[in-house]
């Protein structure tokens, strides 16, 4: 009698994009998907989850910068001053931080990985500090690829490209040419680091069903099983991934 194959460990799925790009809409999306074909989503929130000084953090941008707090939406925008100040002394900050952050995104991740989970989705990234940095000086570049050397790869790895004019209609939290800065550092990353998945600005249903099918097809390739996971076939997950429910 031949002994049961062994489960492969969790997939790691992150998302990663400048404000309002949509995230919080793919990642519902997504683990409604995942859980119709009967496997076990574990969800991390970087900001929550993983992040670490943030009394640091918040003072420097409240105290110090004078920005505001909590999350702009359309009928009350708020201007926040922190990720998009970019001075020698800040960036030096982050680098601290950031280094922090790793440290402790390695831990998290391993306990996920052997929490029992299928999957493991990340509510941003990584990513989603390092594109606050300077990319196109040779030392952050070099501070980069050494950053992800403590943290592992995704097994895929989203950024959401998004229009900054329509992003920032969505969620204005930070000045729009910042907005397209960062949106630039967001793609200069997979130039820089490789491995990234950018989901191009498109129809949301379009997008949620691009996001759902590289998902699969990863999910399939490491474990062919999975496939028929409760009876539900990688082609009808990949076609609900449009709908509107999520």
């Amino acid at each position: 009698m031949s002994d049961s194959p062994k489960k492969p460990r969790a997939m790691l799925v992150s998302f990663s994009g400048i404000d309002g790009a949509g995230k919080s809409t793919q990642i519902a999306n997504l683990c409604a998907r995942l859980h119709e074909a009967g496997l076990v989503v574990k969800l991390i929130t970087f900001w929550d989850d993983v992040a670490r000084l943030k009394s640091i953090r918040e003072g420097v941008g409240h105290t110090v910068f004078k920005g505001d707090k909590g999350v702009g939406t359309p009928e009350a925008p708020i201007h926040r001053r922190d990720k998009n100040v970019r001075s020698p002394l800040m960036t030096l900050v982050r680098m601290v931080i950031y280094l922090v952050d790793a440290v402790s995104l390695r831990k998290i991740s391993k306990d996920a990985i052997r929490s029992g989970a299928d999957v493991v989705v990340f509510d941003r990234y990584m990513y989603d500090e390092l594109a606050n940095l300077n990319l196109g000086s040779a030392a952050t570049r070099l501070y980069l690829r050494a950053i992800m050397t403590l943290v592992p790869r995704p097994d895929v790895g989203f950024v959401l490209d998004a229009d900054p004019v329509q992003a920032f209609a969505r969620k204005p939290e930070y000045p729009l040419d910042f907005l397209h800065s960062n949106r630039s550092s967001y793609l200069m990353l997979n130039e820089v680091l490789g491995g990234i998945t950018v989901i191009p600005p498109m129809p949301i249903d379009e997008a949620k069903a691009e996001v759902v099918r590289y998902v699969f097809h990863e999910a399939v390739a490491r474990d062919p099983r999975r496939a028929g996971a409760d009876h539900t076939t990688t082609e009808q997950i990949y076609n609900s991934g449009t709908r509107s429910d999520g």
